[in-house]
Order: structure tokens, then sequence, then C-alpha cells
């Protein structure tokens, strides 16, 4: 197949649930980058929330960072396409999100802002230990939330909401996506995540292809989640994990091996034969 850009999706798809990258997926993945493929992790993730593993990878330069909101040369430091959440409207939906007993934090510049109240106490949201360090690496802690956007008035990449209780999630959800302006994923079971309309790894998908002078035909996505549905829609061929959603399953060319199995490299070698 005539594939020149992979889009790998990170938790629940490259990285197992340690957040490690096994040895067998890296192999797969230099072995594309050998052959000339682009590889470019799509990601939820800002840029300094990919594992160095990953980021120092000889051959990943570009990235697809916080579910589309910002596609980047990350070794140049040049943003090739970029959708924002209005900061009026962002602290509008922390404020509302202040009412229900969630953790929250909004991205700006590439990095989440959260209160110490979460920060301290990420094990009562549901998060696990490998995100809760996660987490403590990609955050810097601000006093008040809502009162940091409104003193920076710079527009938002990202709101994420964290929470265990699944009927709370669910309610937010229907709630959150009654907004025009945005659009709610997930990417784990205990979160929501909150992004302008037109930031979806799909779009950005797109994006980066005509910048690098690929056709869509040209490219593979691999996803789990909701966050990864557009993505997978839009790639010439589109690889669903055994772990991932069943919207996600039912959207996919291909189901490969979960993300425990190393289902990144049997795909790459049921496809690319290597």
């Amino acid at each position: 197949m005539d594939i020149r850009l992979i889009a790998l999706d990170l938790d629940g798809t490259l990285l197992n649930q340690e957040k490690e990258l096994s040895i067998r997926n890296q192999e797969a993945l230099e072995r594309c980058i050998q052959r000339g493929i682009y590889v470019v992790p799509a990601t939820g993730r800002p840029a300094l929330g990919l594992p160095a593993v990953i980021r120092n990878m000889s051959g990943v330069r570009y990235g697809i960072l916080t579910n589309g909101a910002r596609v980047e040369d990350m070794v140049s430091g040049k943003v090739i396409s970029e959708a924002r959440i209005d900061w009026k409207l962002a602290c509008q939906i922390l404020t509302f999100i202040s009412q229900y007993p969630v953790a929250y934090d909004p991205y700006i510049s590439g990095r989440g802002r959260m209160e110490a109240r979460f920060l301290n106490h990420l094990e009562e949201y549901g998060l696990p230990p490998a995100m809760q360090k996660l987490v403590l690496s990609t955050r810097d802690e601000v006093e008040d939330e809502i009162a940091y956007v409104e003193q920076r008035k710079e527009n938002v990449e990202k709101i994420n909401i964290f929470t265990p209780d699944l009927e709370l999630r669910a309610q937010l959800w229907e709630k959150l996506s009654r907004y025009p302006e945005l659009i709610v994923t997930s990417s784990l079971e205990y979160n929501l995540e909150i992004n302008a309309a037109s930031a979806t790894k799909g779009a950005a998908l797109s994006k980066l292809a005509e910048f690098l002078g690929i056709s869509a035909k040209q490219t593979m996505a691999f996803g789990d989640g909701s966050n990864d549905l557009s993505m997978i829609q839009t790639a010439g061929v589109g690889v669903a994990m055994a772990n991932g959603m069943d919207m996600v399953k039912e959207a996919a060319d291909y189901i490969t091996l979960s993300n425990e199995e190393d289902g990144v490299a049997a795909a790459i070698h049921h496809f690319l034969k290597i």
C-alpha cells in the first residue's frame, strides 16, 4: 500500500495502560520512518505531554495536538493550523462546569492550568496513578482558572473534565453538546474533552496531509476513543483498536489487537508488511 503518513492516537492506542511505548510498537514506527513514512502523534495532549521516547524519535516532526486544535511542526515550532475556543465562551463554559463535583482545566499555549484543589486530589476524580503523573507534569497551578482566562484574554485550545461518575459524565456530555461552537469528545472513560467545533483530529489530518502534499488515500490513522472518530473516517485506512469504542470500530476499515497487545505494530505489519 502507498501509505505516506500514519497518524496515531496515544492513550488507549499506541501506549499501554501504564502510558508506555512497547518495544514492538517502537520498532514498527522506526521501520515506517526508515521507509520515509511520516509518523504523526495525534493526541489530546499538548506537545509537552508527548512521552520523551516519541517526542525524541528521529523522524517524528509533526504533531496533531489537543485533539486537532493545533497542528505543529514540533522541530521549528511553526503552527500549521489552529482552532481555539473564544476566551469569553471558555469562561462561560468553565463557570457552568464549576457547579458540578468534577475537576477541570483549560489549555492555553500548550499547557493546562489547574487549581490546587484538583491537582492535590486527582485520585478523587477517577485518575489512575499513571494518568495522575501525566497531569502533574503537564499542568501549571493557578489560583483561579476562570480568573486566569479572564485576565489572559487568550483563546483556549481545550477544556478537560475529569469525573469517575459515569452518569454525571453523560449528563455533562449531553448539555455541553448543545453549544454549536463546541465539540465534546472523550479519550478516557473518566474524562470529557471540549474543543472548538472546527478542532477535530480528522480536520487536522486533512490540513497536515495537504501541507505535506499527501492525498487522503495515502494516510492511515489509529484510534480508540470518540475524539479519534473523525480521524478514522478521514484517513485512507482507519484502524480501530480492539479496546476501542463501538462507534470507532464501526467506522474503521480494520480492527487490530488491543493497545495491550501491540495492536499498532500488528496492523502496520498487516498492511505494510514491515
